[in-house]
């Protein structure tokens, strides 16, 4: 059987704009470009977006707003922090960023993982759900701000607090998991109780939820370097919500 050989480009964004830069992607993608090192990288918005396949990405800076949303398959490396709005809507893939990330990272998201090493924003992985056979799954490496997991209906987030660049911050903000009627929110020590949103309840994890944490944490390790033992070296809690209509009393009391 013939392998099919990878055709590599470099694609420089300095100064770039960034409709131009991704009709560039795109063109280069047609013309059976499969490995993409992107330089440069400064604020360009939708890199990746609703791209399909199995393409590679290494990006060079910080890109901007909405990167993979909608994306279906490819990988995403960025080499340094990411804005706003990363895989929005995203259905398969996976999306690894080094740094920092900022607000509403894996909003809808119905597939694929999105790995953290650093701290997140505001309302990371809100309206999460399973699609299908797919599960998504965000890892945050350091902490989070207020409303993780917000509305989520599916999927896992697994916040593990470890590589911060806020040491005196708590490890989640206010309001985890308002809203949360579906999937799972794994957290690496403890969550005080006055942080988790209304309907929700903490507890230690069963031996399901540990071989599916070990099985995530092995893979964010192996990608960003890090020693899985030392992740794994504490113990997890798993926040979930009471009811899968946190709010059904509030319109229809029983």
């Amino acid at each position: 059987m013939t392998k099919t050989k990878t055709k590599k480009i470099t694609l420089d964004a300095k100064g770039v704009y960034y409709k131009q830069f991704n009709e560039t992607i795109r063109e280069k993608v047609r013309e059976g470009y499969t490995d993409f090192t992107l330089s440069n990288v400064n604020g360009q918005r939708y890199i990746g977006t609703a791209l399909e396949g199995d393409l590679t990405f290494t990006v060079e800076g910080v890109p901007g707003q909405d990167m993979a949303s909608f994306m279906r398959g490819p990988y995403i490396r960025v080499k340094a922090n990411g804005q706003d709005g990363i895989g929005n809507t995203m259905d398969d893939g996976k999306v690894v960023v080094e740094g920092m990330v900022g607000d509403v990272a894996g909003y809808a998201m119905r597939g694929g993982r999105i790995y953290i090493k650093g701290d997140v924003g505001y309302r990371v992985g809100i309206h999460m759900k399973a699609y299908m056979d797919h599960q998504p799954i965000i890892v945050v490496g350091g902490k989070a701000g207020d409303f993780l997991g917000e509305y989520m209906a599916g999927g896992i987030i697994l916040l593990l607090g470890m590589f911060s660049g806020k040491p005196d911050a708590p490890l989640s903000g206010r309001s985890l998991g308002t809203g949360m009627h579906g999937g799972v929110i794994y957290v690496r020590g403890e969550v005080p109780e006055h942080q988790l949103g209304p309907g929700l309840h903490s507890q230690p994890v069963d031996s399901d939820d540990l071989k599916a944490i070990k099985a995530i944490v092995k893979d964010y390790a192996k990608e960003l370097d890090l020693n899985a033992d030392e992740i794994l070296s504490e113990g997890f809690t798993k926040i979930r919500p009471f009811s899968h209509r946190p709010y059904g009393n509030l319109y229809v009391p029983t």
